[in-house]
């Protein structure tokens, strides 16, 4: 059975639904209605832009372009995730880049060439729909991960350089703030996990099942790209955390407070 197209009309039609939100709005005086119409314009022309890429990117098929596109992700993940941590993007974009490429491309391949397989592991239907799910929320965990991270010690300086004081090493002293980030990164995809099938239908079930599948197909699927995300945030977040040391810590394990936007801008404004 083949997914129902949508016609334009009927497209149209979902978007009447925001007039709940925008009343519901107006009544308690949310102030949403700017900030969700905006949201709402831009994934549209987003995704009319993409679903025209992807038409040629699927009909070309072509290993070196799905490669370079998948890069192309990569970086502007690497982007999102450091702007939020306020590190210098600058600073920390390569290590993060490598971060981010290890991390999805020991997956990718794994489950291309392993699990799945494929006879070409380089198909655009694989790498660059399975590279997207697992970048989205890499994404998500390393923006809590990094920002985590740097601004628990931060606000710990002293207590960290104490602990450093005392004689434990760089690696001693970091490890509790390693540990609390990791955990706080993985939280909402563990949690997820664990209600998954019971409150709620997961979103690539959903897909593979409105694509004609059934839903035994779907389940093994999904199981899959789980486990996919669980392993590749958790990778890309140690990865992020461990390669950026070197560079946002001086010698003597001391942050480097010209690395750090906001640290700077104070710094001069006293």
């Amino acid at each position: 059975m083949e997914t129902v197209d949508l016609s334009l009309v009927s497209l149209l039609l979902t978007f009447l639904l925001l007039a709940l939100p925008v009343i519901l709005s107006l009544k308690f005086g949310f102030g949403l209605i700017r900030s969700l119409f905006y949201s709402v314009a831009r994934m549209t022309i987003q995704l009319i832009l993409i679903g025209i890429f992807l038409k040629y990117l699927f009909l070309w098929n072509n290993a070196w372009i799905n490669l370079l596109w998948l890069l192309v992700m990569i970086t502007v993940a690497v982007f999102s995730a450091v702007r939020s941590s306020a590190i210098k993007i600058g600073k920390v974009f390569i290590p993060g880049f490598l971060s981010f490429t290890i991390a999805t491309f020991v997956v990718i391949f794994y489950l291309n060439i392993v699990v799945i397989p494929l006879d070409n592991i380089f198909d655009a239907r694989y790498l660059i729909v399975l590279g997207g799910m697992l970048l989205g929320n890499s994404l998500r965990g390393n923006i809590v991960g990094i920002s985590t991270f740097y601004k628990n010690i931060r606000k710990d300086a002293k207590k960290y350089l104490y602990v450093l004081s005392l004689g434990a090493s760089q690696s001693e002293a970091l490890l509790p703030y390693l540990r609390e980030s990791v955990q706080l990164a993985l939280k909402p995809t563990l949690a997820a996990m664990a209600t998954m099938g019971i409150v709620a239908l997961p979103g690539m079930m959903t897909g593979v099942i409105l694509g004609g599948a059934s839903p035994e197909v779907a389940i093994k699927y999904q199981i899959m790209i789980m486990i996919a995300i669980v392993v590749s945030t958790i990778t890309s977040v140690v990865l992020t955390i461990l390669l950026t040391l070197r560079v946002c810590f001086n010698r003597y394990g001391v942050l480097r407070r010209e690395v750090f936007v906001e640290l700077k801008n104070k710094s001069n404004g006293s």
